[in-house]
C-alpha cells in the first residue's frame, strides 16, 4: 500500500464531497466501487494479462471544519493511466469545491440583535457568546472590528482623513493643553504612565470603558524587567499583576503526514511567555500611576480628528455616553489605537499591512485536569494540516486559578477578496476546540472572549514604513512592528520601552517634534525584520492549493533544529534575540536537513517578495557588521559626548542616540544600552532619562 495523493478540499460539507465522488466522479479508467468513506477503482481486469491485481482506494474525512482526501495504491507499480486519473480527479475536485470567502451579513441593530442576526451563519459562535457575561457587547465588538478591518483593506487608497495640517498659531483660551495626548488605553496607558512619571502633562483618550481588553498578555520575567527598571512598577507590584506562572511551554506542529526528515520533537521553552498577566489589573494600576503623576484619562471618548499646527496639535473627540464634543490640544499626539487606527491607515494608505493574524479565543475554566495540566502552556501548536487555505495555530496559556487563555490564529495575506474573518475563525474555534483539547464545550465556563487583528509589515529597512507625522508618532500595533512569531504590540512595546522612552523624552525636551525627528523613534529591529520570511512561510497564498502538510513540514524543519540547540539559543531565537551568526547557522542547517525547503519557500513567497527579503537580509548583515565594528565603543562615546553635544546640537544628539540604540537592538541585545548608565537610576519622577 502506498499513498499517492493527499488533498485538502476547502469545504466543511464532507457529505457533499462524498456524494460527488460516488455519483459525479466518472473515471475513464478502472471500475469504480463506492465505499462508506469514498470509493475505490478496481484495475484487476486491466492487469489480468500480467497476473497482477491493481486498486486505487479513495477515502475522505473531516477535521478542522474542512475535508481531506487521500488516494492509496494497492499494488507494486502504477496502475494504467494513474497520473491522468489523479490529475483529473484533483482538477475536478478543486473546480467543484473552490475556496469560499463568506461575508458577514449586514445588520440593522434597530431591528435585530447581534445574536439573531448571526445565528444562521455562525450558530456555535452565537451559542457560546450567549454564555459569556458581556457576550452581546463583545460579539458586537467582534463584528465592528471585522467590518472596520474589511473597509480598510478594501479601500487602502482612500483612507478616511483624520489628520490635517494647519498654520494657525493661537491656542483657544478655553482649550486645556498637554505635553502628550495618547489615543488608545491598552498599550497607550503603559507608556503614558511612564512619561507622566517623568514630569510630562499627559492625557489618555480611550474609546471603551477604561481597562477593558480584547486580548490577554503573556511575557517573561526578564522582559518585564524593563518596566521595573524604568520605575513604573516595583517588584512587589509586578508580582501582584501575575495571574499565573507556568513551568514549561511547548512548541509542536502536526507531523503525522510528514516525511521522516520533516518530523520534529517537542521544543520546550520554559521561560518564553510563561508569565500570564492579569491585563485588567495591570491597566488599572497603570491608570492609577498615571493619575497620581498628574495625568488624566478620558474614557468612553472617541477620537474624531486632529489638526497639526506649527506649535501644537488640536484634537476633537466625542464623549460617547453623552454625545458631547470635546476639544483639547497638546504638543505631541501618540497613536496607540492598534490595527483599527484611522491615523495609521491615513499615513500608510498607499501601502498598509503585508500580513495579518486574525486571532480569536477565550478565557475559560472548567477543563478536566486530565486533559491539561495548568503548569504547562502551548506556545505554538498545530494539530492538523492546512484548513480552508489557512494553517491554523493554537496557543494555550494558564491564567489565574483554573482558568486557561486559548487562542486560535493563522498568518494571512491581506487581500480585498479575502481580508480575513474573525467570525469565521470563531466558528472554527468552537468547532475545533474539542478536537484540539478533548473537552465538552457545554461543561466549560466561558469567562470572556479574546480577539483582534494583529498586523504585520515586512520591513526591508528601518524607514520603509511611516510611523510619524509632524507632532504625531505611533506605538504598538498601530506601528505594525511586532515579531512574526509570537510577540504582538505588547511584547514589542515592553522590549523597546527603554529606548522609546529615552528618545521621546529627548525629542520633547528639545521640541524636536517634526516628522523627520519622530521617525527615528520606532521599535525596529533588523534581526526581527529579517524573520518575516517565517511568517510568510506560514501563509498560504490566496487561492492556491498547496499540499496540506506543506506548512507543518516547513515549521517542523526549523523547530526541529531549534530543539537540537541549547535551551539558551532556542529561547533567544523565540524571543527575537538571535544574532547574525545563529540565524545563518540555522538557515544552513535547515537547507541541509530539507533540501526542498528553498523551493517550497520560493513557491510560496514568489520572486518579488524574495527580492524584498534579500533587502531585509542585507540590512541585517549591515547592522551586524556595524555592531561588530562599533558596538564595543560607539555607544559609550555617544554617552560621553552627551553633556555638551545635547546642548549645542540637540538634533544631532537625537540622531546619534537613536543610532547607538539601533546598534544594540538590531542584533538582539536590547539591554546593552541601559548597561551604559554609570549611576543608579534615581526616582523616575525626578529624572529625564
Amino acid at each position: 500500500m502506498q499513498e499517492i495523493l493527499y488533498l485538502e478540499l476547502p469545504t466543511p460539507d464532507t457529505a457533499a464531497v462524498q456524494t460527488w465522488l460516488q455519483s459525479d466522479f466518472k473515471p475513464a479508467y478502472g471500475h469504480k466501487i463506492n465505499t462508506t468513506t469514498g470509493c475505490c477503482l478496481d484495475f484487476s481486469e486491466a492487469e489480468a494479462e500480467s497476473g497482477g491485481l491493481g486498486e486505487l482506494s479513495i477515502f475522505i474525512w473531516s477535521l478542522q471544519r474542512t475535508t481531506y482526501l487521500k488516494v492509496f495504491r494497492y499494488c507494486q507499480s502504477a496502475v494504467p493511466q494513474e497520473d491522468r486519473i489523479l490529475s483529473g480527479l484533483t482538477a475536478d475536485l478543486q473546480a467543484e469545491f473552490p475556496h469560499q470567502f463568506p461575508e458577514p451579513p449586514p445588520i440593522n441593530f434597530d431591528e435585530q440583535s447581534i445574536f439573531s442576526a448571526l445565528t444562521k451563519d455562525y450558530p456555535l459562535t452565537v451559542r457560546y457568546f450567549q454564555r459569556m457575561p458581556n457576550g452581546e457587547a463583545d460579539l458586537t465588538r467582534v463584528y465592528w472590528w471585522e467590518q472596520r478591518w474589511r473597509q480598510g483593506v478594501r479601500h487602502p487608497q482612500q483612507p478616511k482623513q483624520v489628520i490635517w495640517q494647519t498654520q494657525v498659531q493661537e491656542i483657544p483660551a478655553a482649550t486645556p493643553r498637554y505635553d502628550l495626548i495618547y489615543l488608545g488605553g491598552a498599550l497607550g496607558v503603559i507608556h503614558a504612565a511612564v512619561m507622566a512619571r517623568l514630569g510630562y502633562r499627559v492625557l489618555l483618550i480611550e474609546r471603551l470603558p477604561f481597562g477593558r481588553m480584547n486580548r490577554e498578555w503573556n511575557i517573561s520575567r526578564s522582559e518585564f524587567q524593563s518596566l521595573i527598571d524604568l520605575g513604573l512598577f516595583t517588584p512587589a507590584e509586578f508580582e501582584s499583576v501575575i495571574a499565573c506562572e507556568y513551568e514549561d511551554g511547548f512548541h509542536k506542529f502536526f507531523d503525522a503526514n510528514n516525511p521522516a526528515h520533516c518530523k520534529a520533537p517537542i521544543l520546550q521553552t520554559p521561560t518564553v511567555l510563561n508569565i500570564a498577566i492579569d491585563s485588567g489589573k495591570l491597566l488599572h494600576l497603570c491608570g492609577q500611576k498615571l493619575r497620581q503623576a498628574g495625568g488624566e484619562i478620558w474614557a468612553e471618548t472617541e477620537f474624531i480628528k486632529a489638526e497639526v499646527g506649527p506649535h501644537q496639535v488640536w484634537l476633537e473627540a466625542t464623549h460617547l455616553p453623552t454625545g458631547r464634543e470635546r476639544q483639547v490640544s497638546g504638543r505631541l499626539l501618540v497613536d496607540a489605537m492598534g490595527t483599527a487606527s484611522a491615523i495609521a491607515w491615513q499615513m500608510n494608505g498607499g501601502r498598509t499591512f503585508d500580513s495579518v493574524c486574525p486571532t480569536v479565543g477565550a478565557v475559560v475554566s472548567g477543563f478536566d485536569p486530565g486533559v491539561w495540566d495548568s503548569k504547562y502552556g502551548d506556545v505554538l501548536n498545530s494539530h492538523g494540516d492546512i484548513s480552508r487555505g489557512r494553517q491554523l495555530i493554537w496557543e494555550l496559556f494558564p491564567a489565574g486559578g483554573d482558568e486557561l487563555t486559548i487562542y486560535l490564529f493563522h498568518y494571512h495575506q491581506v487581500h480585498p477578496n479575502n481580508p480575513g474573518s474573525l467570525l469565521e475563525m470563531y466558528e472554527d474555534f468552537f468547532t475545533i476546540l474539542p478536537e484540539y483539547r478533548r473537552c465538552d464545550l457545554d461543561a466549560l465556563e466561558w469567562i470572556k472572549p479574546t480577539f483582534g487583528y494583529i498586523p504585520g509589515h515586512f520591513s526591508v529597512g528601518s524607514s520603509d514604513r511611516r510611523v510619524a507625522f509632524d507632532r504625531l508618532t505611533s506605538i504598538g500595533d498601530a506601528a505594525s512592528l511586532q515579531s512574526p512569531l509570537i510577540f504582538t504590540g505588547f511584547g514589542s512595546l515592553v522590549r523597546n520601552i527603554p529606548r522609546l522612552t529615552d528618545l521621546l523624552d529627548t525629542a520633547l525636551k528639545h521640541d524636536l517634534l517634526r516628522a523627520s525627528d519622530l521617525e527615528q523613534i520606532r521599535a525596529y529591529q533588523s534581526n526581527v525584520a529579517v524573520t518575516w520570511l517565517f511568517s510568510r512561510g506560514m501563509m498560504v497564498p490566496l487561492g492556491q492549493h498547496l499540499p496540506p502538510n506543506r506548512v507543518n513540514a516547513m515549521l517542523n524543519t526549523f523547530f526541529g533544529i531549534l530543539a537540537e540547540q541549547s535551551p539558551q539559543l532556542a529561547e533567544a531565537f523565540i524571543k527575537d534575540r538571535a544574532g547574525w551568526l545563529p540565524f545563518n547557522r540555522m538557515a544552513i542547517q535547515a537547507a541541509f536537513k530539507n533540501p526542498t525547503l528553498l523551493y517550497w519557500i520560493w513557491q510560496m513567497v514568489g520572486p518579488k517578495d524574495m527580492i524584498r527579503w534579500l533587502g531585509s537580509y542585507f540590512s541585517f548583515t549591515l547592522d551586524a557588521l556595524l555592531h561588530f565594528l562599533l558596538g564595543g565603543w560607539f555607544p559609550q562615546l555617544v554617552r560621553w559626548w552627551q553633556p555638551w553635544l545635547e546642548e549645542v546640537n540637540p538634533g544631532l544628539w537625537l540622531w546619534l542616540l537613536a543610532r547607538s540604540y539601533a546598534i544594540a537592538y538590531s542584533v538582539g541585545q536590547p539591554r546593552l544600552e541601559r548597561s551604559l548608565r554609570t549611576e543608579p537610576m534615581p526616582d523616575p519622577t525626578a529624572i529625564k532619562l
